[in-house]
């Protein structure tokens, strides 16, 4: 499930909707994402997230696809928010559910490495010396870039290296 949204969200209900019905959810894995209150030594008093609707969501979806074909998941969610926020706010849930943990957990890393680098998001932090447009951190590309590296070794994801099936009909 994939949603833009200006307003906040309840982590709790989100993580309730997630699983609920899902007997065969074993790991439940979530990140969320707050605005912080500095950004390097400077201090922050908002940030403000554009995008283009039908824009976003498509690419918001096709990660979340891609995610879904890499890892045995059951469920997942992306939640990102757009507009003006301030420190301690919430910007974004990423939520995956899988039968075993490890799945969850490597895809909800893997959506929320693409998020910072790739999801079609412009991001400007406002501060005592004016406003400055963000660009992605070298960090979060080569954070991102590990994914590529195991699937052109061969490797792909360790639980299904280990033999997990995707789905119950695979």
């Amino acid at each position: 499930m994939i949603r833009v949204q200006r307003e906040d969200f309840d982590v709790g209900a989100e993580l309730d909707r997630l699983s609920a019905d899902r007997g065969s959810v074993g790991g439940l894995c979530a990140f969320v994402g707050l605005v912080r209150d500095m950004s390097g030594r400077r201090a922050i008093s908002a940030i403000e997230l554009e995008h283009y609707p039908s824009m976003t969501e498509r690419a918001l979806e096709q990660i979340e696809a891609e995610a879904t074909e890499r890892w045995p998941l059951d469920a997942s969610i992306v939640i990102h928010r757009f507009g003006r926020l301030e420190p301690g706010e919430r910007i974004v849930l990423v939520g995956t559910a899988s039968a075993h943990r490890q799945a969850a957990f490597e895809a909800c890393e893997f959506i929320v490495d693409w998020l910072k680098t790739k999801a079609p998001f412009w991001k400007r932090e406002h501060t005592d010396a004016g406003t400055r447009w963000v660009d992605a951190r070298a960090s979060d590309s080569a954070a991102l870039a590990r994914w590529d590296r195991e699937d052109a070794a061969g490797h792909g994801p360790s639980v299904r290296a280990r033999g997990a099936p995707k789905k119950a009909a695979e």
